[in-house]
């Protein structure tokens, strides 16, 4: 069974203009647990006119908090950052009953989501603009300015943190803010108002639309007067914001789909490499665009590797998300569940299962899956080629550098990939080969925030991080300066 944590609301509402409302035809939607399916509350169903509202509250906003300095939009992160902390408590016990994360690592959520600000906040404050002379006849510089009205979509998995991953650079671009957040995990975004009124955030800087994709989304992305989109979630769903985007020629930033691969020599840490491997697609229930689901092993250490990652697979503890010693919990949503169970059927006629496969004998309620192994997977087989987002990961054997190379590359995603090698030299040459926006070579998916993130393929367009996340959310203008006299062929004039 699970235990609600203390002082969740009645209505989740939006926050339009500095103030909760409902929505403005007063529709509401079911919010549900995933360990007992049960709906604990209803959250406002936001659509065009409550989108409208929140447009317009940004629209007046954008004058006063992008003309402020940037160290002034620093002091306010960092007081959002603060305020992040003084929740970590109680946000994380949120994300976990709503999202089903074991508690322990919706703990490392809210402390990432507090490092996001702060750390953009530092950003803003020591980012320069470029400026170019040519010789003594002329000057440019360039001059960064604010998009305006960002429409923020964020996803289910991680949903608190990942908000902050948008929002801290947007806000310190100067933007004025429409969030949409997941609707199957809104819990946590309702602590975004008290957090943005303690830290002094002006009204109408950051809004938040709740609502079904198809409706608070899709108005969100046709809006005229929102020029910019940034989403994380499913391929397929990114693919028609880009197509809808194209009307108004919004620019986009799309973070996609994933299916990592994990390429693992005989010289490799066989340990090192193991942890990776389980923790990598184990961890936040398997529910994370970078998890390291494909693991291609060399031919001379498969076996081996392949045994001993089932028994870890079956060792890893599923349980209730509130416990702490829960090392997989609950997976978000019963539409979600129901879609990995079916892969791992699936998967039971294309491969070998070696662990796994069901819901452990101990959980006769909830959205639970013993961490699942197939292997002997073929390139061809689905649960080798679509992702899963989930505890499943297929394993397959290679036999030389090129194959490997091949069989990670086989698929249509580019987001991440492992390399695990104790030839240094190798380990080069493959993250070069491998088609991922990011690579990791013996270390397993640790980020700096400086860096870009970001896929390619089917993966995602554009790169966020650093100072890739303020130059999306800010338009660069070159202004050229004559320094002398100016020399310009006088076409027309009398001889």
């Amino acid at each position: 069974m699970s235990t609600a944590p203390e002082g969740l609301p009645s209505t989740i509402r939006h926050w339009i203009g500095g103030e909760l409302v409902d929505a403005a035809d007063g529709r509401t939607f079911d919010v549900t647990d995933p360990v007992s399916n049960t709906v604990y509350t209803q959250a406002s169903r936001g659509a065009r006119d409550d989108v409208q509202r929140a447009v317009e509250a940004a629209q007046a906003a954008f004058p006063g908090w992008s003309s402020i300095s940037n160290r002034e939009r620093a002091r306010v992160l960092y007081r959002i950052a603060d305020a992040v902390e003084a929740r970590h408590d109680r946000l994380a016990r949120f994300e976990s009953y709503d999202s089903g994360l074991p508690i322990t690592q919706a703990k490392g959520q809210a402390r990432r989501a507090a490092e996001n600000f702060r750390y953009f906040a530092d950003v803003i404050v020591a980012l320069g603009e470029e400026a170019f002379r040519q010789g003594e006849e002329q000057f440019s510089y360039v001059v960064r300015t604010p998009v305006g009205v960002a429409g923020l979509i964020t996803p289910w998995n991680t949903p608190f943190m990942l908000e902050s991953w948008k929002l801290a650079p947007a806000l310190a671009s100067g933007c004025t803010i429409v969030l949409k957040p997941a609707e199957w995990t809104p819990l946590s975004a309702s602590l975004w108002p008290e957090i943005f009124a303690e830290a002094g955030v002006p009204a109408g800087v950051v809004n938040i639309v709740h609502g079904i994709g198809e409706e608070a989304g899709q108005a969100l992305v046709d809006h005229p007067d929102v020029p910019l989109i940034s989403f994380t979630g499913s391929t397929d769903t990114g693919r028609h914001i880009i197509r809808s985007s194209a009307e108004h020629l919004k620019t986009t930033s799309m973070e996609l789909g994933g299916k990592s691969p994990v390429v693992v020599f005989a010289d490799a840490d066989l340990e090192a490499a193991l942890d990776s491997v389980v923790f990598g697609v184990f961890s936040l229930n398997g529910e994370r665009c970078t998890a390291g689901s494909r693991v291609l092993v060399e031919r001379s250490l498969y076996e081996e590797f392949t045994r001993r990652l089932a028994e870890r697979a079956e060792r890893v503890k599923v349980g209730p998300p509130s416990d702490p010693t829960t090392e997989v919990g609950a997976l978000v949503h019963t539409e979600h569940y129901e879609r990995v169970l079916n892969y791992v059927e699936i998967g039971r006629k294309e491969a070998r299962l070696v662990a796994g496969g069901a819901r452990p004998d101990h959980l006769t309620e909830g959205n639970y899956l013993q961490p699942t192994v197939f292997a002997d997977v073929s390139r061809d087989a689905r649960i080798f080629q679509e992702e899963i987002f989930g505890p499943v990961v297929a394993v397959a054997p290679f036999d030389d550098e090129a194959e490997a190379i091949e069989l990670a590359n086989a698929t249509q995603f580019g987001l991440a990939a492992y390399i695990w090698t104790s030839d240094l030299k190798r380990g080069h040459r493959i993250a070069h080969a491998v088609e991922s926006g990011m690579v990791w070579v013996n270390s397993h998916n640790v980020r700096d925030l400086r860096t870009p993130f970001g896929g390619v393929k089917a993966s995602g367009v554009g790169r966020e991080g650093g100072a890739h996340s303020i130059d999306f959310y800010t338009e660069s203008k070159i202004v050229h300066v004559a320094l002398g006299d100016v020399h310009t062929p006088r076409f027309g004039a009398a001889s």
